[in-house]
């Protein structure tokens, strides 16, 4: 797919997708998921690493945080990289007072998502509907609509989402 395709496939300037993918800048999560989307994978695989070789286990040393320059929210994938799974797990640690709005919506191919918080309290708005969700709560969606997180409380929410494509 050329520059130009993908810019106008994911609504993401051709500017922009040049400096991330020469690394040239650390684009947000919101910009991830629209070129995510525009490739027709998950945000998630975006983080993989194509050199590492395939393998059936995920170790925490081998694992590498990612930080969203904007809400500050940081994510590590947990699924090993590379593995032909339909399954992904994301560990995410979503820092007080923080918000993240995902505009993508409609993808190509069926995404469903599980939240579970382990510590914390976070709002997780799909389309209209707004879930309230604190310790040991889950929520299950399909990534069919806008999804917007916000953390309202004075402390960081640490979550595990379970994606499945």
């Amino acid at each position: 797919m050329s520059l130009d395709a993908l810019a106008a496939r994911c609504n993401v300037s051709r500017s922009m997708i040049s400096l991330v993918e020469r690394g040239e800048t650390s684009p947000t999560a919101v910009i991830l998921e629209k070129i995510a989307t525009g490739l027709g994978c998950t945000l998630a695989s975006l983080f993989d690493d194509g050199n590492a070789p395939v393998n059936p286990v995920s170790r925490a040393a081998d694992r590498t945080s990612w930080k969203d320059p904007q809400s500050g929210y940081v994510r590590r994938n947990i699924s090993p990289p590379n593995f032909p799974s339909p399954i992904r797990i994301v560990e995410v640690a979503f820092p007080a007072g923080a918000r993240v709005s995902y505009e993508t919506g409609a993808r190509d191919a069926a995404v469903a998502q599980q939240i579970w918080v382990r510590q914390g309290a976070i709002e997780v708005t799909a389309g209209k509907v707004t879930h309230r969700l604190a310790d040991d709560d889950c929520l299950a969606m399909q990534l069919d609509t806008p999804v917007t997180f916000r953390n309202r409380t004075r402390k960081t929410a640490h979550y595990v989402v379970v994606l499945s494509a």
